[in-house]
């Protein structure tokens, strides 16, 4: 079994904004798999599905990015899945261009403050995280302001890419291992 979750927070008026990049991974999963992300449960939207024969559980932590270790830590203990084995996160990240792609199987929040608090509520940083590239601030911006802002159109459709080849590689994680969606996600351009 597999968990995988996109970060973000709840509310329309963060929909399509840089932070919530990983809710709409999740949601291109969702619609993928012909599944829904409505269930309310362990402080999240979940929905249930298949990919690639493996039994997954979608979530949309509802408890602001910052405390997104809160959802997910009681998820995998709810499913006795071990973060190690069975657990993706995807999240914002603007130490990366828009529509770039870094997958790791472990590491630091790199500043991200939902990683950070899901490492430290997890008491481990092993798990398979998919970091979405949405460009880095420019001089001047507040950075809070500037994840909470919306893409141009142009970077709308870079990032719509980057998002399809986000559920492939979640794919191929589960299909062969982390490495093989590394090799062909991490170095490729949208």
């Amino acid at each position: 079994m597999y968990i995988i979750a996109g970060l973000g927070n709840p509310g329309k008026e963060y929909d399509n904004t840089r932070h919530n990049i990983g809710f709409d991974v999740i949601d291109m999963l969702a619609d993928k798999c012909n599944t829904q992300i409505c269930e309310k449960k362990h402080k999240a939207l979940i929905g249930k599905c298949y990919i690639a024969g493996q039994k997954c559980v979608l979530v949309k932590p509802q408890t602001y990015m910052n405390l997104s270790g809160e959802s997910l830590l009681s998820i995998c203990e709810y499913y006795h899945v071990d973060p190690k084995e069975g657990l993706m996160v995807i999240s914002d990240d603007i130490n990366l261009d828009v529509g770039m792609l870094r997958i790791r199987p472990k590491g630091s929040a790199g500043g991200h403050n939902g990683l950070k608090n899901i490492i430290a509520l997890l008491k481990t940083d092993e798990f398979v995280r998919i970091r979405m590239g949405v460009g880095e601030k420019p001089k001047g911006f507040d950075l809070a302001a500037y994840v909470l802002g919306h893409f141009n159109p142009e970077e709308r459709k870079l990032l719509n890419e980057a998002a399809k080849d986000a559920c492939d590689a979640i794919e191929l994680i589960i299909t062969s291992d982390v490495d093989q969606a590394m090799n062909k996600y991490n170095s490729k351009r949208v």
